[in-house]
């Protein structure tokens, strides 16, 4: 007798995955209400005057504590590498001058606002989260909605706008450093002249570069304040939910970053071309 081989395949069952694409969906959204009630309440507190500055000052300084050092001691040897790997090989090709102008764009446009906020989410945002997680797991945040205070207003809008100030200010710090450190380099090691270094720096770099780096690094800093308060607010019960947190949001900030720096650099390419000569 004949067994019809279909009654042998095992069903596969689409249900988890569903389940788990439908939560991913959820958790998004919620991110995303999140971020825009923090910007609407943030320029809120700010006109009534209702900002908790001393909230925000501390942040800051904790912010800028932990993220000087660590900020300048990765700005260093990228700069250096940056110059000696394209350095080496425009040597090769004869293009030695143009060390300056690669210098000056990948720094200034994208390297120094990356760096910026991946050491802020790694220092500052894991300290956010493991913060509001504490909170979340001892319910002092079940407190403050009975009492009728908004968690958000109270402690997200303080954070998120200190890394964002934070953020900007150590971008600058970084492209500063990076580029000294470059132009050192190209001086020392690849024997370079400081005329052809700064002169086809001032040659391909624009203000508009500044001011995208710029606007990137307060981006990013939001979205890595963000996304780590969202995080803590959200944490399971138990000292392990407040470390589970913690990895998360440094990894969905890592993500969100590299997307969103590829979005905005793609619309900047696109406004302002990059210059020829």
């Amino acid at each position: 007798m004949a067994i019809d081989d279909r009654a042998r395949r095992p069903v596969v069952d689409l249900q988890p995955l569903i389940d788990s694409g439908t939560a991913s969906v959820n958790t998004l959204g919620q991110l995303a209400a999140m971020i825009l009630d923090s910007a609407i309440l943030l320029v809120e507190s700010i006109v009534k005057r209702t900002f908790p500055w001393r909230e925000f000052v501390g942040q800051a300084w904790f912010l800028t504590s932990v993220s000087v050092l660590p900020t300048l001691l990765i700005a260093i040897p990228f700069g250096m590498v940056v110059v000696l790997e394209v350095g080496g090989l425009a040597s090769q090709i004869g293009a030695t001058s143009y060390v300056g102008a690669v210098d000056a764009i990948g720094t200034v446009r994208d390297a120094s606002p990356i760096v910026t906020a991946l050491i802020l989410s790694g220092a500052g945002g894991s300290a956010i989260c493991s913060d509001l997680g504490a909170r979340t797991v001892r319910e002092e945040i079940d407190a403050m909605r009975v009492l009728g205070l908004n968690p958000v207003q109270r402690l997200v809008v303080p954070r998120i706008a200190a890394t964002v100030v934070v953020a900007v200010l150590l971008n600058g710090v970084v492209a500063f450093t990076a580029i000294v450190s470059g132009y050192l380099s190209d001086v020392a090691f690849l024997h370079g002249t400081a005329g052809g270094f700064l002169n086809t720096f001032s040659s391909f770099a624009q203000p508009s570069d500044l001011v995208v780096s710029v606007v990137k690094a307060a981006i990013f800093g939001f979205l890595a304040a963000a996304i780590a308060s969202f995080k803590g607010l959200n944490t399971k019960p138990g000292p392990a939910g407040v470390g589970i947190s913690v990895n998360e949001s440094v990894v969905v900030t890592g993500i969100a970053l590299f997307v969103t720096n590829l979005v905005i650099t793609q619309i900047y390419l696109t406004v302002a071309p990059p210059r020829i000569t």
